[in-house]
């Protein structure tokens, strides 16, 4: 075990051990400040050279001088820090970029961190700084807007209708920017006293995802906020760099509020305008697009109303003149009219049925008498009516030859009125059966 003395004391009698590890201080044996700052600046020294990238948010040049100082900012997070260069490295390195290296300037530096046992401070010494092309900024955009359309971010699926009429409009602006006016003036323009819920927050340089990003999320927990509208109003491409980062484009995706996009002009497409449910091409255009016109509704309301008021009129005319034809009627003027027709039409039908009914009873009825006649004429009555009689024996058998009946025999005579008995006392065959 190594052991730490601390011999800052005079007294020899007073000196302490000190812990010889971090986690074996106590409150009765702490370190002294001094102790821990060369303990990390030990630490720092075995530390390699890295590269770094980040963002020039301050340089201030020191004519003369032989160190320069700058801050490096990350691009996504809230958090920087100081670099040192030489200024000879330095002119050598914008002698050959070709261009002075200025504040906003996206860069990678390739530096060995370095620490002040002084002040207690962390900073990194420079050896080479590299501006970050253009081009290899949109070539990361392109890989993302890649990886992001694949997981569906830009689908038109998720895009979502924008409200006709929100009860509040939710902006993010640029601080004092034009583009806040444009949205705001112009939307009222169109529909007057439009309530506005306003976030003015960096659009551009380190701080901008950050505050956009957290400015959408503010408005998306808003109740009445029925769309949000991101305006910025164009600019250079690395101007726009943060709205293609992709925690701010997927924060943008996250929101449950229709958001518009209106940061760049028709040639400019930062990743935000892919996720957006609308892509305005200026602020005037979002402007335009978030509410209706008025005037437009107003008139387009006058003449909905015009129209039902001509096709009313024209119903209401055309049942007039049907009521009218149909009250020119007669039987509208005399309604016992039809009913006379009626009775006239069953007086008819009922003298033709009766004449119908007369004639088939006395077709009847002469059929009848013909009928009546002829049985009269077959019936046995009528032969008795003309003095004939019927004998009969006593079993009932009809005598129709002398042969059934011999002397002495009792028969009966059936006569048209009457019947008598007799007696045979006699009795003559025909010649006919006789041979």
């Amino acid at each position: 075990m190594v052991h730490v003395t601390d011999q800052s004391q005079a007294n020899p009698a007073t000196r302490r051990e000190l812990a010889p590890r971090a986690n074996l201080t106590t409150a009765d044996n702490p370190w002294p400040l001094r102790l821990l700052n060369t303990k990390i600046d030990e630490y720092v020294a075995r530390m390699s050279h890295v590269w770094v990238e980040g963002q020039v948010v301050q340089f201030n040049r020191r004519p003369g001088a032989g160190m320069q100082f700058l801050v490096l900012r990350d691009t996504e997070a809230d958090m920087s820090m100081n670099v040192s260069i030489y200024t000879r490295v330095m002119a050598a390195i914008e002698s050959r970029a070709g261009s002075p290296l200025n504040q906003g300037a996206r860069v990678v530096v390739h530096a060995k961190p370095t620490f002040w046992t002084r002040r207690g401070s962390l900073q990194l010494q420079a050896e080479d700084i590299r501006p970050v092309g253009i081009g290899d900024l949109l070539a990361r955009i392109e890989q993302l807007r890649r990886v992001l359309a694949a997981e569906g971010l830009f689908d038109a699926e998720r895009k979502r209708p924008l409200p006709f009429l929100p009860r509040r409009v939710g902006l993010v602006c640029g601080r004092e920017a034009k583009a806040k006016d444009d949205v705001v003036v112009n939307a009222r323009l169109r529909w007057p006293g439009l309530p506005f819920a306003v976030r003015e927050v960096a659009v551009q340089g380190a701080r901008a995802v950050t505050e956009v990003t957290a400015a959408i999320g503010e408005l998306d927990a808003i109740e009445d906020v029925d769309v949000i509208v991101v305006a910025r109003g164009g600019g250079a491409v690395e101007d726009l760099l943060p709205f293609s980062d992709e925690g701010l484009v997927r924060a943008a995706s996250a929101c449950r509020t229709p958001l518009v996009s209106a940061i760049g002009h028709e040639s400019d497409c930062p990743l935000l305008d892919l996720v957006a449910d609308y892509r305005a091409s200026t602020p005037t255009d979002a402007a335009r697009r978030i509410v209706p016109d008025l005037a437009e509704e107003t008139l387009g309301v006058d003449q909905a109303r015009e129209r039902a008021r001509a096709a009313l009129s024209a119903r209401l005319e055309a049942e007039q003149s049907s009521l009218d034809q149909v009250r020119a009627r007669p039987v509208m003027a005399d309604p016992g009219v039809i009913i006379r027709d009626r009775e006239a039409e069953i007086e008819l039908a009922t003298e033709r049925i009766r004449r119908c009914l007369t004639h088939q009873v006395s077709l009847a009825d002469a059929g009848l008498h013909a009928e009546r006649a002829r049985l009269s004429a077959l019936s046995p009555q009528g032969v008795l009516d003309r003095g004939y009689a019927i004998l009969r024996t006593p079993s009932g058998a009809i005598v129709t030859s002398a042969e059934d009946i011999k002397r002495g025999d009792l028969i009966e005579g059936v006569l048209a009125s009457g019947r008598l008995v007799a007696q045979v006392v006699g009795a003559t065959r025909s010649e006919s059966a006789a041979q």
